[in-house]
Protein backbone atom coordinates (compact mmCIF):
# COMPACT_ATOMS: atom_id res chain seq x y z
CA UNK A 1 0.00 0.00 0.00
CA UNK A 2 0.91 3.37 -0.66
CA UNK A 3 0.17 6.39 1.93
CA UNK A 4 -0.28 9.62 -0.13
CA UNK A 5 0.16 12.64 2.26
CA UNK A 6 -0.96 15.72 1.20
CA UNK A 7 -3.61 14.27 -1.81
CA UNK A 8 -4.86 17.15 -4.10
CA UNK A 9 -5.48 17.11 -8.01
CA UNK A 10 -1.53 17.53 -8.75
CA UNK A 11 1.53 15.65 -8.71
CA UNK A 12 0.19 13.60 -5.65
CA UNK A 13 -3.04 12.61 -7.59
CA UNK A 14 -1.02 11.22 -10.35
CA UNK A 15 1.37 9.83 -8.11
CA UNK A 16 -1.67 7.55 -6.14
CA UNK A 17 -3.09 7.35 -10.02
CA UNK A 18 0.51 5.94 -10.92
CA UNK A 19 0.94 3.27 -8.28
CA UNK A 20 -2.90 2.13 -8.61
CA UNK A 21 -2.24 1.60 -11.98
CA UNK A 22 0.84 -1.06 -10.90
CA UNK A 23 -1.37 -2.68 -8.52
CA UNK A 24 -1.02 -0.94 -5.52
CA UNK A 25 -3.79 -0.09 -3.09
CA UNK A 26 -3.74 3.65 -1.97
CA UNK A 27 -4.61 5.47 1.25
CA UNK A 28 -5.11 9.52 0.74
CA UNK A 29 -4.55 12.06 3.34
CA UNK A 30 -5.33 15.67 2.60
CA UNK A 31 -7.58 18.21 3.90
CA UNK A 32 -10.39 18.67 1.21
CA UNK A 33 -13.21 16.25 1.33
CA UNK A 34 -14.43 16.32 -2.35
CA UNK A 35 -11.24 16.31 -3.84
CA UNK A 36 -10.18 13.34 -1.62
CA UNK A 37 -13.62 11.52 -2.82
CA UNK A 38 -13.39 12.42 -6.50
CA UNK A 39 -9.72 11.01 -6.45
CA UNK A 40 -10.92 7.95 -4.42
CA UNK A 41 -13.64 7.32 -6.74
CA UNK A 42 -10.88 7.18 -9.81
CA UNK A 43 -8.67 5.12 -8.18
CA UNK A 44 -11.22 2.40 -7.41
CA UNK A 45 -12.32 2.39 -11.18
CA UNK A 46 -8.97 1.42 -11.93
CA UNK A 47 -8.98 -1.50 -9.30
CA UNK A 48 -7.46 0.00 -6.20
CA UNK A 49 -8.80 -0.56 -2.44
CA UNK A 50 -8.81 2.85 -1.43
CA UNK A 51 -8.89 5.02 1.98
CA UNK A 52 -9.21 8.67 2.66
CA UNK A 53 -9.22 10.74 5.68
CA UNK A 54 -9.31 14.60 6.06
CA UNK A 55 -6.34 16.17 8.16
CA UNK A 56 -4.53 19.11 8.61
CA UNK A 57 -1.10 17.57 8.85
CA UNK A 58 0.69 20.07 10.79
CA UNK A 59 -2.01 19.16 13.40
CA UNK A 60 0.59 15.86 14.76
CA UNK A 61 -1.88 14.19 16.66
CA UNK A 62 -4.18 14.09 13.97
CA UNK A 63 -1.62 13.59 11.09
CA UNK A 64 -0.18 10.34 13.24
CA UNK A 65 -3.40 8.92 14.18
CA UNK A 66 -4.67 9.20 10.72
CA UNK A 67 -1.19 7.30 9.18
CA UNK A 68 -1.62 5.05 12.14
CA UNK A 69 -5.16 4.02 11.23
CA UNK A 70 -4.16 3.37 7.44
CA UNK A 71 -1.19 1.25 8.71
CA UNK A 72 -3.45 -1.13 11.00
CA UNK A 73 -6.02 -1.24 8.16
CA UNK A 74 -3.15 -3.11 5.68
CA UNK A 75 -0.77 -4.43 8.23
CA UNK A 76 2.26 -2.58 6.25
CA UNK A 77 2.75 0.23 4.50
CA UNK A 78 4.84 -0.50 1.37
CA UNK A 79 5.29 3.44 0.04
CA UNK A 80 4.65 6.71 2.11
CA UNK A 81 4.86 9.75 -0.21
CA UNK A 82 4.95 12.92 1.02
CA UNK A 83 3.90 16.09 -1.30
CA UNK A 84 3.12 19.11 0.90
CA UNK A 85 4.37 22.69 0.53
CA UNK A 86 2.91 26.06 1.03
CA UNK A 87 3.10 28.62 -1.48
CA UNK A 88 3.58 32.33 0.41
CA UNK A 89 3.97 35.41 -2.10
CA UNK A 90 5.72 37.55 -0.02
CA UNK A 91 9.13 38.03 0.07
CA UNK A 92 12.07 38.22 2.86
CA UNK A 93 11.41 41.83 3.65
CA UNK A 94 7.83 41.14 4.29
CA UNK A 95 7.72 37.33 4.96
CA UNK A 96 7.46 37.33 8.85
CA UNK A 97 9.36 34.61 11.17
CA UNK A 98 6.02 33.24 12.14
CA UNK A 99 4.99 32.60 8.59
CA UNK A 100 8.04 31.24 7.35
CA UNK A 101 7.99 29.02 10.70
CA UNK A 102 4.36 28.30 9.95
CA UNK A 103 5.53 27.06 5.91
CA UNK A 104 8.44 25.23 7.20
CA UNK A 105 6.11 23.31 9.61
CA UNK A 106 3.82 22.30 6.24
CA UNK A 107 6.84 21.58 3.90
CA UNK A 108 9.10 20.46 6.18
CA UNK A 109 8.04 19.16 9.86
CA UNK A 110 5.35 17.12 9.02
CA UNK A 111 7.56 14.62 6.99
CA UNK A 112 8.67 13.43 10.38
CA UNK A 113 5.14 13.25 11.92
CA UNK A 114 4.04 10.86 9.13
CA UNK A 115 7.44 8.61 8.63
CA UNK A 116 7.41 8.53 12.73
CA UNK A 117 3.53 7.45 12.36
CA UNK A 118 4.60 5.11 9.57
CA UNK A 119 7.82 3.64 10.77
CA UNK A 120 5.82 1.02 12.56
CA UNK A 121 4.24 -0.33 9.48
CA UNK A 122 6.93 -0.53 7.42
CA UNK A 123 9.88 -2.94 6.66
CA UNK A 124 13.01 -4.02 4.37
CA UNK A 125 11.94 -2.87 0.95
CA UNK A 126 9.87 0.24 2.37
CA UNK A 127 10.30 3.14 0.70
CA UNK A 128 9.84 6.97 1.53
CA UNK A 129 9.63 9.57 -0.84
CA UNK A 130 9.17 13.49 -1.51
CA UNK A 131 8.31 15.93 -4.45
CA UNK A 132 11.42 17.93 -4.47
CA UNK A 133 12.08 21.30 -6.59
CA UNK A 134 14.41 23.32 -8.36
CA UNK A 135 13.36 25.98 -5.57
CA UNK A 136 15.65 24.30 -3.17
CA UNK A 137 18.59 25.35 -5.17
CA UNK A 138 17.65 28.23 -6.78
CA UNK A 139 14.50 30.35 -4.75
CA UNK A 140 12.53 33.05 -6.15
CA UNK A 141 12.82 35.71 -3.63
CA UNK A 142 8.77 36.60 -3.95
CA UNK A 143 7.76 33.45 -2.64
CA UNK A 144 10.93 33.04 -0.09
CA UNK A 145 9.85 30.72 2.21
CA UNK A 146 9.39 27.80 -0.27
CA UNK A 147 13.08 27.31 -0.74
CA UNK A 148 13.63 27.28 2.31
CA UNK A 149 10.91 24.63 3.07
CA UNK A 150 12.68 22.61 -0.17
CA UNK A 151 16.03 23.00 0.70
CA UNK A 152 14.86 21.47 4.07
CA UNK A 153 13.09 19.04 3.36
CA UNK A 154 15.86 17.38 1.05
CA UNK A 155 18.04 17.67 4.09
CA UNK A 156 15.55 15.70 5.76
CA UNK A 157 15.72 12.97 3.17
CA UNK A 158 19.25 12.79 3.23
CA UNK A 159 18.95 12.06 7.13
CA UNK A 160 16.06 9.98 7.11
CA UNK A 161 17.83 7.23 4.18
CA UNK A 162 20.99 7.54 6.29
CA UNK A 163 18.66 6.60 9.76
CA UNK A 164 16.45 3.77 7.63
CA UNK A 165 19.05 2.04 5.92
CA UNK A 166 20.05 -0.44 8.12
CA UNK A 167 16.49 -1.69 8.18
CA UNK A 168 16.40 -1.82 4.66
CA UNK A 169 14.29 0.95 3.89
CA UNK A 170 15.26 3.72 1.93
CA UNK A 171 14.12 7.95 1.31
CA UNK A 172 14.32 10.14 -1.69
CA UNK A 173 13.69 13.27 -3.08
CA UNK A 174 12.65 13.69 -6.64
CA UNK A 175 13.95 17.27 -7.47
CA UNK A 176 11.58 18.66 -10.43
CA UNK A 177 13.91 21.16 -12.25
CA UNK A 178 10.77 22.86 -14.15
CA UNK A 179 7.67 24.27 -13.61
CA UNK A 180 4.84 22.03 -13.68
CA UNK A 181 2.53 22.50 -16.65
CA UNK A 182 -0.33 20.79 -18.38
CA UNK A 183 1.71 19.93 -21.63
CA UNK A 184 5.26 18.93 -22.34
CA UNK A 185 7.96 17.06 -19.87
CA UNK A 186 6.77 18.89 -16.55
CA UNK A 187 3.04 17.20 -16.08
CA UNK A 188 1.47 16.12 -13.02
CA UNK A 189 1.85 12.69 -14.79
CA UNK A 190 5.73 12.78 -15.95
CA UNK A 191 6.68 14.14 -12.74
CA UNK A 192 5.10 10.95 -11.35
CA UNK A 193 6.47 8.74 -13.83
CA UNK A 194 9.72 9.96 -12.63
CA UNK A 195 8.69 9.42 -8.84
CA UNK A 196 7.81 5.99 -9.21
CA UNK A 197 11.12 4.86 -11.03
CA UNK A 198 13.07 6.50 -8.38
CA UNK A 199 10.88 4.62 -5.77
CA UNK A 200 11.28 1.24 -7.55
CA UNK A 201 14.79 1.71 -8.47
CA UNK A 202 17.18 -1.38 -7.44
CA UNK A 203 19.17 -0.79 -4.06
CA UNK A 204 22.64 -0.95 -5.98
CA UNK A 205 23.78 2.52 -6.24
CA UNK A 206 20.86 3.99 -4.45
CA UNK A 207 20.92 7.72 -3.91
CA UNK A 208 18.31 9.68 -1.93
CA UNK A 209 17.97 12.70 -4.12
CA UNK A 210 17.07 12.30 -7.97
CA UNK A 211 17.48 14.72 -10.26
CA UNK A 212 14.42 15.06 -12.75
CA UNK A 213 14.75 17.25 -15.76
CA UNK A 214 12.06 16.07 -18.04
Amino acid sequence: MIVVVGAGPGVSGSVARRFADEGHDVALLGQDEAILEELAADLRARGASVGHTVADVTDEKSARAAVRRFGEHTGRIDVLHFNPSAFREKDPLTLTVGELLDDVALGVGALLTVVQAARAFMSAGGRISVTGSMAADEPWEGAASLGVQKAGVRNLVHSLDKTLEPHGIRAVSVTVRGALSREGAFTPDRVADAIWSAVTRDEAGWTSEVPYAG
